[in-house]
């Protein structure tokens, strides 16, 4: 199962995607995984057995407490995902078990590809002067990877912010095993295209 569109998925077209979706289409031992450190998911064996791939990206944004409130709402509003050639619902909440699309476009066809808010994590100590917010997404059936994101946005105890992306991922069905390399090299250039598009939040009037 694979959800095509030749013209921009409207609300109603992605919310029967979701409809006919399934479940979350990778094993449950997982599932939550992106909310531990990047070392440990480096150090687990048992992703890289089963065939998931890491992808990471952590790129300096800013400084101050007003850009990780900034980077914060941009998170909240989709705005990483601001682009022409990919896109999430903006009115989608980030809450636990929220499922959402989103929506690709790859040559000619929209794909979209349905997952489910699996965690929010919103944490601050005022007394150290460090802030994070991070939410993690897990893919459903009918998408064409099975695996997890996280989007995160920290403040850390050198007042700067960063912004970072955090996945694991394997093919889930054909067409994405035929074109996994190609795919990879587009998890990348996502990664690259969604700090611009932060960043073009952040340095907004």
């Amino acid at each position: 199962m694979i959800f095509l569109f030749w013209t921009r998925p409207s609300p109603r077209e992605q919310k029967t995607c979701i409809t006919k979706s399934g479940p979350l289409n990778y094993d449950a031992k997982y599932q939550g995984a992106t909310a531990k450190p990047l070392l440990t998911l480096k150090e687990d064996t048992n992703l890289s057995k089963d065939g998931f791939l890491l992808n990471h990206a952590r790129v300096l944004v800013g400084s101050g407490i007003d850009t990780y409130e900034k980077g914060k709402l941009a998170l909240q509003d989709w705005r990483h995902f601001g682009m022409n050639w990919a896109f999430v619902d903006p009115n989608t909440p980030i809450q636990e078990g929220v499922k959402f699309c989103a929506c690709t476009k790859v040559f000619l066809p929209w794909v979209v590809m349905p997952l489910e808010v699996l965690y929010v994590n919103d944490n601050r100590n005022p007394k150290k002067g460090v802030a994070s917010f991070s939410f993690g997404s897990g893919t459903l059936r009918g998408h064409l990877l099975a695996g997890e994101e996280r989007f995160s946005v920290e403040l850390d105890d050198n007042n700067q912010v960063w912004y970072e992306v955090l996945s694991f991922s394997k093919p889930a069905h054909f067409l994405s095993l035929l074109g996994y390399p190609y795919i990879k090299l587009r998890q990348k250039f996502f990664a690259h295209q969604s700090t611009n598009a932060v960043l073009k939040h952040l340095t907004a009037p």
